[in-house]
């Protein structure tokens, strides 16, 4: 076996497809590539292409709950994209407020710097720059 490979895609399941849509295009600075119907899954899927060959998915399902978003319960924790430095993250953090996009601001640990916010289902998600040096 050769390394584990990449994560290619993540895809979440949102209440409110449009509102979602909306907000992740501000975030992503950017539209979907793709949003129709999976023929197969009876579900309506919307994909954001966000470089480097990584996609993120929305996923609205018809017969779908509308529970919020609860890292506690099994299943994903949240979700964390790449900054490369802090000052990356720094960046970040400055169109988060640009966005009106409410955060913790930056919280510095050994093992790195990260920003987190929740997205319009209270869906957990972060910037994570490594640390320095």
């Amino acid at each position: 076996m050769t390394s584990f490979p990449p994560i290619t895609h993540a895809a979440i399941t949102v209440t409110e497809l449009s509102r979602s849509v909306r907000w992740y295009s501000a975030l992503f600075g950017t539209e979907p590539v793709l949003d129709e119907d999976e023929p197969k899954g009876g579900f309506h899927h919307t994909v954001f292409a966000l470089g480097g060959g990584q996609l993120f998915g929305l996923h609205s399902h018809p017969a779908g709950g509308d529970a919020p978003f609860d890292e506690r319960r099994p299943g994903l924790d949240h979700i964390a994209f790449a900054c490369a430095n802090r000052a990356e993250l720094e960046r970040w953090c400055s169109r988060l407020d640009e966005l009106g996009i409410a955060h913790g601001g930056i919280v510095d640990a050994h093992y790195g710097s990260g920003v987190s916010f929740r997205d319009p289902d209270n869906i957990a998600l972060e910037f994570f720059a490594p640390p320095a040096g």
